[in-house]
Formats: structure tokens, C-alpha cells, sequence
């Protein structure tokens, strides 16, 4: 996540850069809408009579409800319409799904209503405990071990949905774009909705044929029907689903190969011909960017790459696997391309296992922005280090690092101290084992989860350093780090 340019924001400083950002947890909405229209029925109970899935939720601390810890999903086969008169969304997603725990229910994370559910093709009981979960009944146990399908049928207005104090539906009367963090699935499809969670994507977009469907991957078919068409979407790499998006509206499409690698970028023709032409120089920058990205960080890590420039206001940037989108940015603002892209790598293709340990995605891409601006005319990542070292209020360094709590974990400390920690280690190793640790922690966790604890054991056996006390100063205390050679700050002897 980089946080972006316009609407209703608040102003914070990142080191030599001044971003506008939103919140992404925006304010509440009036009401939560529950699951009209969806057919109860009485679930498997416990003694006391109450309704209970097997294993509840995916055990992230900050967001106990979110996912089952009970399954893996493999691959999610989306097929959605949206009406952009009345706003309806309606869909029916079919879930590859292995069991690794005995089932006797499970949870899915949904918002809409719900009309239908079937497991392995036969129909199934359901329950709706609250807004956000779809609770599956099993006829019988699933054992620990066994794939199997379930299959949601689902319709709604996904604008008029909220979650604990999220409201993340973006769209106006001709364009729409599903991106938000932490959560954005529950609005468009049922999911296992932790980052833990990786599956592949399938993803089929209904809209008037005159507007043009965008998602993850690279696009697989488009078949028009009268007014509507539906475009096909499919990602070959797993990802998690906050990850997973579509746009739909009116678009300048730019597509190519650049080292190897496809890339297609797009911009809303909602907006002004200039700053439409702006926002595709800026969006055109991205095989460039990637290229200069896999120098450090070692060989991209999907099948393609591109970027969303939307006419809407979401008030930040996302990593969507690999097609970020953004609001409209000023052309100074190629750092946040570089940011977003950086994800790519840390975020993306190395996921978290638990939001606590964010600042593995947000200092690692705001490190790289500072490295942009080293390696082209601007202030170096050291001069960023010294200068917030020594001018960031006593508040900047209160924050565990490691641990912000859920309602922090946007804050500047996670973005910037993340990043100092990073210059930190760059100035306590030496350039060239630095970048042997992200390169290799990169690589070796392609695909899979790290933690903080991974990351710190990592960088200790490629450095052949004890760096414990460096970890524990830079991530784990509340106060400013000593001013040392063994925690990066002064030159070792």
C-alpha cells in the first residue's frame, strides 16, 4: 500500500516526501446490511445448542472473524455481473477447498446475501451467525485431508455494506474498482479471507459490453451477448484474497513486452484529457520500473505486471498482484509506482501470515522509494535514516514495529521506521550482504509466508552476524534506537 493524491485526506510526512493519504479503514457507515434473502437453516449444534464451525477463524489476533482455520483454499473460480443502474452484484463462486482439519461446518467470509450454497455439486444447509460470515453445513464430516468443491450463489448491493467500521465498495455510475486492505473480498465473493491463504484466480466480470473489464493475470477470453459482455481473468500464481481485484468502466488501454515480460496498464477515460495523458506516462513507466526492481530484488516473481489508474477516489494506492491500481498521481509521484511494484516481492509473492508483521510489506516498499530516490538524484536511503533519526518526535518511536495493533497498522512508524530498519542494517552489514538478504529472502520464501522472526533469522545466517540486539532496537522497542555501529548508525571500526 502507498497512499495516494486526492480527496478527503490527511497529510503525513515520509521522510523527503509529503504523501496525502486516507485511512483505509474508512468511517463507519450508518448500518450493517445482513444476509436478506438468504435461506437459514439450522446448523450442527453443540451442547448448548448453538451453531459452531469446526475450527473458528484463521488465529490472526487482529482480526479474529477473518478466514477458517480449518481449510486451504486452492482456487477460486469467480463469476460475477455488476449493474451499475441499481448497483447490484450478483455472482456464483466455486471454491477448490482442502480440509486440514476434520469439518463438521466452516466459515466462509462473505457480505452479500447469500441464495444457494452446494458442496460437491449437491445443495447444503447454511447459517449467517452475523453479516461477514457464511456459515457451511456439511451433510456429513469432511476429513482432514480431503478436497472437495463448495459452491456459493450470492447477490446484493455491496455499496450499502459495512464491517466493523469498513465501508470499501468503490464505484459511481460508470466506473467501479474492488481495492482496499485489509479486507475486500466479503463485497464481490466468498473467501478464506486471510493473507495466509493463497489460491489461484479465476475471475469472469458481466458488464455492458461498452465498458472494459481489468483484473489480476492476463485476460483469457471476452464474449460479448447482446448489451453485456463478460471478460474472463486468470492469474497462474497464488495470491491472497485482499489481492485479488476487477475494475470495470471506460478505459486507454496500453499493453506490450518489455524484457520478457508482458505488461498492460490502463487509465479511466473519466477523466480530463490531460491528466488522462499524465496518469498513462506514469503508468507506461511501469516495465521500466519492474526491470530496474528485478536488478535488486532478483527476477520478477508473476507472469506479468501492469497498473490501474482509476477515475474514482480511493485516497491511496494498492498492491493488487500484478496490476496494482491507483488514484490519479502527480507525475512526481513515480515513487509510489515504485513502491506499489515493490510489493510485488514483499507482499505479494512473500505474504504475511499475520497482519502484525506489515511493516515486511511497507518498510520493504518504502525502503525502495528511498532507494529510487538514491539512485536517481535525489536524497539517499542514509540521509533519510540520519535526518528522521535525528528529528522524529519522541511519539515516531512508541510504536512496536513488529506488533502496532490493528488500528495501527497504516501508521507512519510501521511505514518509515520499517524502512529505517532496513538503511539501518544496509549501514550495519555492508551494501553487498544487504542486498544478498533481500534478494534471498525474496526467493526463498517465493510463494509462502514470513514472519518477523523469519526475516531476523534470515538476515542473521546470510550475514553471519548475531543481530539480535540490532532486531530488537529497531523493531521491537519503543524508543529511539542508540546512536551505534551495531545498530547501523555510525560506522563500524
Amino acid at each position: 500500500m502507498a497512499d495516494g493524491a486526492t480527496g478527503h485526506v490527511a497529510t503525513l510526512v515520509f521522510g523527503h516526501y509529503i504523501l496525502r493519504v486516507r485511512s483505509r479503514r474508512v468511517l463507519v457507515c450508518l448500518a450493517l446490511t445482513l444476509g436478506l434473502g438468504a435461506t437459514l437453516v439450522p446448523a450442527a449444534a453443540d451442547a448448548a445448542g448453538a451453531a459452531r464451525p469446526s475450527v473458528s477463524g484463521a488465529g490472526d489476533s487482529y482480526f479474529p472473524e477473518d478466514g477458517n482455520g480449518g481449510i486451504d483454499v486452492k482456487k477460486y473460480k469467480i463469476a460475477d455481473a455488476y449493474d451499475f443502474d441499481s448497483g447490484e452484484l450478483s455472482g456464483h463462486t466455486t471454491l477448490k477447498v482442502r480440509a486440514t482439519k476434520r469439518l463438521t461446518v466452516f466459515d466462509l467470509d462473505l457480505l452479500l446475501p447469500v441464495s444457494a450454497v452446494t458442496l460437491d455439486g449437491a445443495p447444503v444447509p447454511f447459517t449467517r451467525p452475523d453479516a461477514h460470515e457464511l456459515r457451511v453445513v456439511p451433510t456429513a464430516a469432511i476429513a482432514k485431508g480431503h478436497t472437495f468443491t463448495v459452491a456459493v450463489t450470492y447477490a446484493g448491493v455491496p455499496s450499502t455494506l459495512c464491517w466493523q467500521g469498513e465501508c470499501d465498495w468503490l464505484a459511481s455510475k460508470h466506473e467501479v474498482t474492488t481495492m482496499n486492505e485489509p479486507h475486500m473480498a466479503a463485497w464481490w465473493f466468498p473467501a478464506n479471507d486471510t493473507p495466509a491463504d493463497a489460491a489461484k484466480m479465476d475471475i469472469s466480470v458481466t458488464v455492458p459490453a461498452s465498458m472494459q473489464v481489468i483484473a489480476n493475470g492476463r485476460q483469457v477470453s471476452r464474449r460479448v451477448a447482446g448489451a453485456l459482455a463478460t471478460t474472463r481473468w486468470r492469474a497462474r500464481n497464488p495470491m491472497a484474497p485482499y489481492l485479488a481485484f476487477f475494475t470495470a468502466g471506460d478505459y486507454t488501454v496500453a499493453k506490450g513486452t518489455s524484457h520478457g515480460l508482458p505488461w498492460l496498464v490502463a487509465v479511466s477515460n473519466q477523466l480530463p484529457r490531460g491528466m488522462r495523458a499524465s496518469s498513462l506516462r506514469l503508468m507506461k513507466k511501469t516495465p521500466a520500473i519492474t526491470a530496474w526492481l528485478a536488478k535488486k530484488l532478483g527476477k520478477y516473481p508473476f507472469e506479468t505486471v501492469g497498473g490501474v489508474t482509476t477515475a474514482l477516489d480511493p485516497g491511496f494506492a494498492l498492491e493488487n498482484q500484478t496490476r496494482p491500481t491507483y488514484p490519479v498521481l502527480n507525475v512526481e509521484r513515480t515513487v509510489t509506482v515504485v513502491h506499489e511494484l515493490t510489493h510485488q516481492w514483499f507482499g505479494d509473492s512473500v505474504r504475511l501470515s499475520r497482519w502484525r508483521d506489515v511493516w515486511l510489506n511497507e518498510g520493504f516498499a518504502t525502503f525502495m522509494e528511498w532507494y529510487w530516490s538514491e539512485t536517481h538524484g535525489g536524497p539517499s536511503a542514509l540521509e533519510h535514516l540520519l535526518d528522521d533519526y535525528a528529528q522524529e518526535p519522541a511519539s515516531f518511536w512508541h510504536t512496536h514495529v513488529d506488533d502496532p495493533g490493528a488500528k495501527h497498522l497504516w501508521g507512519t512508524p510501521v511505514y518509515e521506521r520499517g524502512a529505517l530498519a532496513l538503511e539501518a542494517l544496509r549501514n550495519r552489514v555492508g551494501d553487498k550482504v544487504f542486498w544478498r538478504i533481500l534478494r534471498g529472502w525474496a526467493s526463498t520464501r517465493a510463494g509462502r509466508t514470513g514472519t518477523t522472526k523469519q526475516f531476523e533469522r534470515y538476515a542473521a545466517k546470510v550475514a553471519h552476524q548475531r543481530l539480535g540486539g540490532f532486531f530488537k532496537a529497531w523493531l521491537h522497542a519503543t524508543r529511539r534506537p542508540a546512536m551505534t555501529a551495531a545498530n547501523g548508525l555510525a560506522t563500524p571500526e
